[in-house]
């Protein structure tokens, strides 16, 4: 991580490759569950299993794809966590809501790399990732089938309707919120953020970064610059 002087304004560096990967990939398997689960889920949308090609392709996949899921987010969990702990700030955060969505963020606290908003949605959704896999489990009857009983594999499709509409709607926030703030998207596809977009939204976080030296790539000399010309040739 580091903060970029570049030519036209100063940039931070907020994620590496590897976590954006893995960003996108938990994305883009939550975007497939959903899709496959609401054709599974009800009659009215089964039409939704075209996408699969098939009810059957659809009932089969849905599993896998949750696993993948599972393994993404564990990997996502490991490089962020550490980043997540909850603090007194972030219940003054949250206490703040309002001015947040509001605009006035003068009124908000000095946070670190996440609010208390961005650690509520990173543990709900641990919570209910364990939860979506521990019921999926349950009533993955192609391999699970004779383990559980008829009593356990209804009350685990109730649990699992219910996570994975809990799911839904923090996922939802989650994508909102990454439209309202603007200059949020360009963290997760460019991997950095503009200084004012630090400076105004996670201030604790910037300072940190900054203490850690400022690289300025204005001072990068052009490729081929400084090299020696043929006597008695100008330059161009």
């Amino acid at each position: 991580m580091a903060v970029r002087r570049e030519e036209a304004r100063t940039t931070v560096d907020r994620y590496p490759g590897r976590v954006r990967v893995n960003h996108w990939v938990t994305a883009i398997s939550l975007i497939l569950l959903a899709i496959s689960g609401a054709a599974l889920f009800h009659p009215a949308l089964f039409f939704l299993s075209s996408f699969f090609g098939s009810g059957s392709n659809t009932r089969m996949i849905h599993p896998w794809i949750g696993v993948v899921l599972l393994a993404s987010f564990t990997v996502l969990f490991i490089q962020m966590v550490r980043h997540n702990f909850w603090t007194k700030t972030d219940t003054q955060w949250i206490r703040h809501v309002g001015d947040a969505m509001s605009g006035h963020d003068e009124r908000l606290p000095e946070v670190g790399k996440y609010n208390g908003g961005q650690k509520l949605v990173f543990w709900l959704m641990t919570l209910l990732i364990i939860v979506l896999f521990a019921s999926g489990i349950v009533i993955w009857f192609e391999y699970f089938g004779g383990t559980f009983s008829i009593e356990q594999q209804r009350l685990g499709h109730i649990v699992h309707a219910l996570a994975a509409v809990a799911m839904l709607l923090v996922v939802i926030v989650h994508i909102y919120a990454g439209f309202y703030v603007r200059g949020t998207i360009s963290a997760m596809t460019e991997g950095k953020v503009t200084g004012g977009w630090a400076y105004r939204h996670h201030r604790l976080w910037l300072r940190r970064e900054a203490r850690e030296g400022v690289i300025d790539e204005r001072q990068t000399p052009p490729p081929g610059h400084g090299m020696s010309r043929p006597a008695g040739r100008p330059a161009e």
